[in-house]
């Protein structure tokens, strides 16, 4: 059968998506699949500081702080910043401060040279810190085991200076809640994936872990002080590399998440973070576009392709194949990074993120006013 040089052109294309679509399932996705998890203790226990920033986190400090200052470790601290709130957090705070003396509180006063946002409060936590090792984490976060702090401790390995932990979202009813706890799955699989390759690009302030020396070598967050979000994301995109980066998959050092309860909100977070993916470094930029462009041409493709007889036969068969592959992936994927409940409604999920994806990239391109809290 001979094809039209237009056919041709619009197949070759398909193929060439699919075949990027396929180096990132097989050759990059599927080497989290491989690595042995890691036991959560070794034997050193130096001392660390957790650093939290909290603004207005009244509600979710009362629930979630104790599963952090009850944490299983010889010696830390517990640093919470609180950022200029006034939904009684201050009161919560000092509560807790009477019962658990690892607890160190640090208030920003309200006032207009205070106005930086969450990386201000987060340099005021750091500078606090008694300890070399930060573990960082939310005010909205549990920690899905007493042994976290164990498993995010410094390895033994005196050239790791950051840790990079996964952070999924709490399971609920609805559509949002699974899409939100799917993207996020694919968020950490890209980043997770991408540090055991040797190219760290982002890490979640969730749950993640740096030397405090690290910090105050590469000045912190001045690089990116104007941008409101990427105290996490840009600060590893600036300082990890192949040789000091590591990863913490093991069931014990998850921290679980508040996720958003309404489609606003959401896309306002991610609106937010996407504005400070426009800040990664150039070769970060090129390689994580070229995955969402691939993957936009190759859906928008397919549908011409099998829309024009003379091609639907090659596309339909390129986009089964495709799918089967993936169903195979991922499913296993997601059952190791404690989505597992998802992995049923992977075909679906994966469409329906594909089209939030495209449709907040165009978002943000009018939605330019963003902060943190």
């Amino acid at each position: 059968m001979e094809f039209t040089p237009l056919a041709t052109g619009l197949l070759g294309a398909i193929l060439f998506c699919f075949l990027i679509q396929l180096y990132f399932s097989l050759f990059v996705h599927l080497r989290l699949a491989k690595v042995p998890v890691q036991t959560t203790i070794n034997q050193t226990f130096a001392p660390i500081s957790i650093v939290i920033c909290a603004r207005n986190e009244a509600t979710n400090l009362r629930e979630f702080l104790p599963s952090i200052l009850e944490q299983n470790y010889p010696t830390f601290e517990v640093i919470v910043v609180n950022d200029r709130s006034w939904d009684g957090t201050r009161e919560v705070l000092e509560a807790y401060a009477k019962k658990y003396p690892q607890l160190k509180l640090v208030h920003v006063a309200d006032g207009g040279k205070f106005m930086a946002g969450k990386k201000f409060a987060v340099t005021m936590g750091i500078k606090a810190a008694g300890y070399d090792w930060l573990v960082f984490t939310d005010a909205d976060c549990k920690p899905n085991s007493p042994n976290w702090l164990a498993g995010m401790q410094q390895p033994e390995d005196a050239g790791k200076e950051i840790v990079l932990g996964y952070s999924p979202y709490l399971k609920a009813k609805g559509l949002l809640n699974s899409l939100i706890r799917f993207e996020t799955f694919f968020t950490a699989l890209n980043y997770l994936s991408f540090a055991l390759k040797g190219m760290p690009y982002m890490g979640v302030g969730r749950n993640m872990a740096y030397n405090k020396a690290l910090f105050f070598k590469n000045k912190g967050f001045a690089t990116h002080m104007h941008i409101p979000s990427g105290d996490d994301d840009l600060f590893v995109n600036a300082n990890a590399t192949r040789s000091n980066t590591t990863i913490r998959i093991n069931p014990e050092t998850i921290v679980w998440s508040e996720p958003k309860r309404t489609w606003a909100a959401y896309l306002t977070q991610k609106n937010r973070h996407y504005g400070a993916g426009k800040m990664y470094k150039a070769k970060h930029k090129f390689i994580l576009s070229s995955q969402i462009i691939a993957q936009f041409l190759y859906y928008a493709l397919t549908i011409v392709a099998v829309c024009i007889k003379e091609t639907q036969l090659i596309a339909a068969t390129i986009f089964v194949l495709s799918l089967s592959i993936r169903s195979l992936v991922y499913p296993r994927l997601l059952k190791r990074l404690s989505c597992a409940g998802l992995r049923w409604w992977f075909p679906i999920l994966d469409i329906l993120l594909f089209i939030f994806l495209v449709f907040n990239g165009i978002l943000s391109i009018f939605v330019k006013k963003v902060q943190w809290k």
